[in-house]
């Protein structure tokens, strides 16, 4: 079928936004590189664009020495693998009951659990809940708010629904019960949708930032947000890392610094994306197919 001469041009228009919208993104990307990777002189003259002056990596030295980015680089990694875990098994626990046409009053549970994505209870009784838990100061603080995010559960619930009928008569033929229906059938068959999922969680937990300020108050339980977040705040960052190297000749500004931070925090979910990229897309339009 040939493509007619509006149908070309509007493709190429679409090509042509797509392309500034992604040069408009990646711009400020290679402009954080240019100044974690250049010179202090050419940072501090305000020369540098968005390639490096003068490979540097002195920014990377004095943040790995000066700061306690490894310590929150840990933090976040525990923060972020036990989170996922725990959020897709019990999103999973979640979701598979309310996939079932079996459950009693699953329409009910689910439009419940449907509310809570227009209407919550707010910061203040969130944070009496989590006190009175006796979470304050943990984890858990984070974890627990966090478990199940409605949005996930409702793609997980609409791709277990989706399965064929088939299967499960096959299972209930060969005496398959529900745990081994789930286990041995459903969530092999489940991956894609469940790399996407874990996807997701996985960036909301490596990204907590706010939670992580009002429940936490151990700076040493910090993670790579927070340090980050207080390292662009702070106008002394330069002034604190010779204190605690006295003796030294300190080779990084400030701004190189942060934005050697700023890399440090985003590496590792580039590193990760391309590896569940393919299962991405898949998983979330094969679990979006009917509601």
């Amino acid at each position: 079928m040939s493509i007619s001469y509006g149908d070309k041009l509007f493709y190429r228009l679409n090509a042509l936004v797509l392309t500034c919208i992604s040069i408009t993104c990646l711009l400020p990307l290679l402009h954080i590189i240019a100044l974690s990777l250049s010179e202090q002189h050419a940072i501090m003259s305000g020369t540098v664009t968005f390639w490096p002056k003068g490979i540097s990596f002195e920014s990377y030295r004095m943040l790995l020495y000066g700061t306690n980015v490894v310590r929150a680089f840990l933090n976040s990694i525990q923060i972020t693998l036990i989170g996922v875990a725990l959020s897709i098994v019990f999103t999973i626990l979640a979701a598979y009951p309310l996939s079932r046409k079996v459950m009693a009053g699953r329409r009910f549970f689910t439009l419940a659990i449907i509310f809570t994505m227009l209407f919550n209870g707010g910061l203040i009784p969130a944070f009496l809940i989590v006190k009175s838990l006796g979470l304050l100061d943990s984890y858990g603080a984070i974890w627990l708010p966090a478990l199940i995010s409605t949005f996930n559960m409702l793609v997980m619930r609409n791709f277990f629904e989706n399965l064929p009928s088939e299967l499960e008569e096959a299972a209930r033929m060969d005496g398959c019960g529900e745990w081994r229906y789930l286990t041995r059938i459903v969530l092999p068959l489940s991956l894609p949708m469940l790399a996407t999922i874990a996807l997701f969680y996985a960036v909301t937990y490596w990204n907590s930032f706010f939670s992580l300020l009002i429940y936490v108050q151990d700076i040493d339980k910090y993670n790579l947000a927070v340090l980050v977040q207080q390292m662009i705040q702070s106008q002394s960052v330069l002034q604190e890392m010779n204190n605690l190297r006295p003796g030294e000749q300190i080779m990084a500004t400030p701004e190189g610094i942060k934005a050697s931070g700023i890399m440090v925090m985003i590496i590792p979910m580039l590193a990760v994306y391309p590896f569940v990229q393919k299962y991405f897309i898949k998983g979330v339009m094969i679990g979006a197919i009917k509601g």
